[in-house]
């Protein structure tokens, strides 16, 4: 049919049989993306639930769950400041989907404007503190996904090293923050 139409010839179909076809073709990529999310969402517990018992993993009332990498000694944000991160974001399967690290580029971002899993988890870190966060679904994007990056009911699971806090209102030159916050990173 399609190549019946690139060619401008008459289709062999009716408009009736093309509807038909187009929705069997749609009802089937709904149930197979549908099986896919169910797979995605059934691995996320499985691994939240055994990581639930290891030694050294959090789990927060709301579900998330982390684990402290390296001890952080500096100040901790709140939901308005502004953060500098390094972070690697990785799907169940261990596929990485984003990663400043990778990019050599830390990022700044409003602790608020990013998913709820990390406006928690930023809010409970200090600076220079690394840590792994293990985020369900429903703190994440949830049974929407990113579509085609991260598949519905996705846990996410992040290494993130908090760099730096500024306040929302300030201007200043972050270096010697920065600076101090790698010092005590390293210590």
């Amino acid at each position: 049919g399609l190549n019946d139409a690139l060619a401008d010839k008459d289709s062999k179909l009716t408009k009736e049989q093309m509807q038909t076809a187009m929705t069997v073709l749609e009802a089937e990529v709904q149930k197979i993306a549908a099986e896919e999310a169910t797979a995605y969402e059934e691995k996320g517990k499985a691994l939240l639930e055994d990581n639930a018992k290891r030694d050294g993993v959090v789990t927060t009332k709301s579900g998330l769950q982390y684990e402290v990498v390296q001890k952080g000694t500096g100040a901790k944000p709140t939901e308005k400041d502004i953060v500098k991160v390094n972070y690697e974001g990785k799907l169940v399967d261990g596929k990485v989907f984003d990663s400043s690290i990778q990019r050599g580029e830390p990022v700044e971002f409003a602790v608020n404007t990013v998913i709820p899993g990390w406006v928690e988890a930023l809010q409970l870190m200090q600076v220079g503190e690394k840590v792994k966060l293990y985020i369900p679904s429903e703190l994440a994007y949830g049974a929407n996904g990113v579509p085609p990056v991260i598949p519905p009911n996705s846990v996410l699971i992040f290494d993130v090293e908090l760099l730096d806090i500024k306040k929302p209102d300030d201007k200043a030159d972050t270096t010697k923050n920065t600076t101090d916050s790698k010092e005590s990173a390293k210590k």
